[in-house]
């Protein structure tokens, strides 16, 4: 290959790179079962859960509109801010991470899944 073509590849690489780095991750198929009681886009209603958009970063059991239990209220109250951390301990078994959640889902046992769907709400802003 000559140095040209190299060099015009490489130009439209870097010019590519930002369209290509804030596109949302790829939308994993284990969303599927948290759209149940889920939405996850901007000014979507609550369902049966809070709707998810933005929810990395944000304070626990702060979605307007949406009716936690005392569990989550009690993890907000003590400054609960949902990062990938806390996402994983929650999706691998919420009962566990929150004794007493509304939430009736016995939880995520794949790491890798948990992680997909972290990756995922992260990218969802």
């Amino acid at each position: 290959m000559n140095q040209m073509i190299r060099t015009s590849l490489f130009a439209a690489a870097v010019l590519a790179a930002p369209a290509i780095a804030s596109a949302a991750p790829a939308e994993p198929p284990q969303l599927a079962q948290c759209k149940v009681c889920h939405n996850f886009a901007a000014g979507q209603p609550n369902k049966i859960g809070p709707n998810l958009h933005g929810v990395v970063g944000k304070k626990a059991a702060s979605t307007a509109g949406f009716t936690y239990s005392a569990a989550l209220k009690a993890k907000g109250a003590s400054g609960l801010v949902w990062d990938a951390k806390s996402l994983d301990a929650w999706l691998a078994k919420p009962a566990t991470f929150a004794p007493g959640t509304k939430m009736a889902y016995a939880g995520l046992a794949d790491p890798k899944a948990r992680a997909a769907v972290i990756a995922y709400l992260a990218g969802n802003k």
